[in-house]
């Protein structure tokens, strides 16, 4: 069914050099996805699929245009920083488009690597990657409610908010806390929080209806899930004329779990490199 409804992984290549034309020559993933769905006008219908609903909240669209950024790479294309920004390279900027087919079979021909090391090793690096940010959803959506609502004023917490209580109780209009944001120790916002936990997509309705619980009792909402939002749940988030609604998916709050050392402990490995001074010892 995805392979009839969704453009192939190369499809979304020249969209991605084009949103970073359009986006200056940087942007994060969450920038260049928003701007090539933008671009490729993909229907809610196809956003909403998820590449591996028994593994996490990834969409089919996130994990192709993940693909297509990575051939882009090898071809020279695009570079990304640790802070995990991608940018056109000096030959991506002389390029207006390129002939997909092309990058593929030169990913696939690289001299010092056969096909089936290429895949294995970019499989092997996306599968750690993917592999504890999958045991990290896992662990949120075998939480119950009551827990996920206390992990969620944890982390709002330890990122500066003040007075953060749980509050979640039937007929609240699906408000589970609030807390205050102190912006700089002079500016105040008034916030209140709703927890999803589940696999699914926030609809725009379930945003229309946290606004209107929000409505004359706090100055920013803010909406926290294990999923993702639709696009139309985004759009009416952001709004125009309407109170501000801030949205955390899965994704976004893993980061933000592992930034904040929130269940997941971070292990730098050191490895020495011994390099030999053969001319030293000729000099003895």
């Amino acid at each position: 069914m995805k392979s009839k409804t969704m453009p192939p992984y190369d499809a979304f290549m020249n969209p991605v050099i084009q949103a970073l034309k359009i986006l200056g020559g940087s942007g994060t993933n969450e920038e260049i996805n928003n701007k090539v769905i933008e671009i490729m006008t993909l229907s809610d219908d196809q956003l909403d699929v998820i590449h591996d609903p028994e593994r996490g909240s990834q969409t089919e669209v996130e994990y192709r245009l993940h693909w297509a950024r990575t051939y882009l790479k090898k071809y020279g294309v695009l570079e990304n920083s640790r802070r995990g920004i991608w940018a056109l390279t000096a030959k991506g900027k002389q390029l207006d488009k390129i002939d997909p087919r092309e990058v593929s079979k030169f990913v696939r021909t690289q001299a010092r690597k056969t096909q089936a090391d290429a895949v294995k090793d970019e499989l092997a690096e996306t599968g750690a990657e993917t592999s504890w940010r999958d045991d990290v959803l896992n662990s949120l959506l075998q939480m119950d409610a009551s827990a996920f609502e206390r992990l969620a004023q944890r982390l709002l917490r330890e990122s500066g908010f003040i007075q953060v209580e749980v509050t979640g109780r039937s007929g609240d209009g699906g408000i589970d806390g609030k807390g205050i944001m102190r912006l700089a120790g002079l500016l105040s916002f008034h916030v209140i929080f709703q927890c999803k936990r589940y696999k699914g997509s926030v609809r725009v309705e379930q945003v229309r209806d946290f606004r209107g619980a929000m409505v004359g009792r706090a100055d920013k909402g803010l909406m926290i899930t294990t999923g993702n939002f639709t696009k139309d749940a985004v759009r009416e988030a952001t709004r125009d004329g309407a109170p501000a609604i801030d949205l955390i998916d899965g994704d976004q709050l893993v980061d933000k779990l592992k930034e904040l050392s929130l269940g997941i402990q971070t292990n730098t490995i050191e490895i020495e490199e011994i390099v030999v001074d053969r001319s030293w010892f000729l000099g003895v």
